[in-house]
């Protein structure tokens, strides 16, 4: 398995069939022409955030090794610390990358991808605002630590909770993902995999793709269905449509998203009362503020951009963390960091004793 550094000729044509469906420099554009502003701030106060946001990403580093057990020995490289527009142009360009179009020739074709462009940049100026932090496997040489000052400000102030706490919180689950992909650098080359799959071009009829829809319609309004939960919502509907290749790639991209956010938040936890002093309150405000009612319309937002189903990933995946490490330890638990069959099935998700039958013996 190459690294998430490394992309073999393969997976370059792998991925070329999405590569020029959007024209991420538009997007870069759009987004930070439509992005809101962040809370208003003294220069002062902005600037101490950008400071401390910066030394507690180092700061958490340590503590996050010492519990996982992993990178012992990596380097530590800088986080950077962003505003909106920079986390959109930065989240562009890592698109940019996972989907294959690397070599900044603007896609081209009857539109030349600027539609989709546009869409695309709607889309993150909407995710500017929620975004705290990110780590992205795919650019700089040890992958990139972004973390969005105006927001983590934003949602200090919302919870009422420390400022100096809750940054050094929010690094503790940020620097958990930098540590899993340094540990584990054939993460970033499944990924790239997977969505080259699911960008892959079908010969299938239209009337195929909406069979299995209206067939997944009516699953979800039967109460009889046999439709699983993780298939509710955009992402069943969207899974419905997909012939098996692109399903499988779904389900392995959801297992590896639900793995990766539920293991950050159990790192998160259990070092968070040792450096945090306050994390307890810091933990149930952050838990009622997930759980707070939205409009219709943000919503139908949310649900489309895939936010819920985000959601549902941090509890699902602790859920499984936190039974094996009990179980098994934080050791063995290791083991699922090895490669792509030691990773939970997606029905092991729910059911982590099975994980531990078939890889642990």
């Amino acid at each position: 398995m190459n690294s998430a550094a490394a992309t073999s000729a393969d997976e370059n044509e792998s991925t070329s069939g999405f590569a020029g469906a959007v024209d991420w420099a538009v997007a870069a554009k759009t987004g930070a022409k439509l992005a809101r502003k962040g809370p208003a701030t003294s220069r002062y106060t902005a600037d101490a955030a950008v400071e401390e946001l910066a030394a507690a990403s180092i700061r958490a580093e340590g503590p996050v090794r010492e519990t996982t057990g992993l990178a012992d020995g990596l380097p530590v490289p800088d986080a950077q610390v962003v505003d909106r527009a920079g986390w959109i142009a930065a989240a562009a360009a890592s698109m940019k990358h996972l989907t294959g179009d690397k070599d900044g020739t603007p896609p081209t074709g009857l539109l030349g991808g600027k539609p989709a462009g546009l869409q695309a940049g709607a889309m993150l100026a909407f995710l500017s605002s929620a975004i705290l932090g990110q780590y992205d496997p795919f650019t700089g040489e040890n992958g990139t630590l972004l973390l969005v000052a105006p927001n983590v400000i934003a949602v200090e102030r919302a919870l009422r909770v420390s400022p100096s706490d809750f940054r050094l919180w929010v690094c503790l689950h940020e620097v958990t993902h930098r540590v899993q992909f340094s540990s584990a650098p054939w993460l970033g080359g499944y990924m790239r995999e997977n969505v080259g799959v699911l960008s892959a071009g079908t010969d299938e009829p239209l009337s195929e793709v909406a069979n299995r829809l209206t067939g997944a319609l009516k699953a979800r309004k039967n109460p009889s269905g046999t439709s699983r939960s993780e298939d509710a919502g955009i992402v069943g509907l969207l899974r419905a449509t997909q012939p098996q290749p692109q399903r499988d790639a779904i389900d392995r991209l959801l297992v590896l998203g639900t793995l990766l956010e539920g293991h950050a938040d159990h790192v998160m936890d259990a070092v968070g009362p040792a450096v945090v002093p306050t994390v307890t309150q810091i933990r149930s405000a952050f838990d009622q503020r997930r759980r707070r009612k939205v409009s219709p319309l943000q919503r139908v937002i949310r649900a489309l951009l895939g936010m819920d189903a985000k959601m549902a990933q941090y509890v699902r995946g602790k859920a499984f963390v936190d039974h094996v490490v009990t179980a098994v330890g934080m050791e063995r638990f290791n083991t699922v960091w090895t490669g792509p069959d030691t990773l939970p099935l997606l029905s092991e998700i729910e059911d982590p004793d099975a994980w531990i039958a078939r890889v642990l013996g």
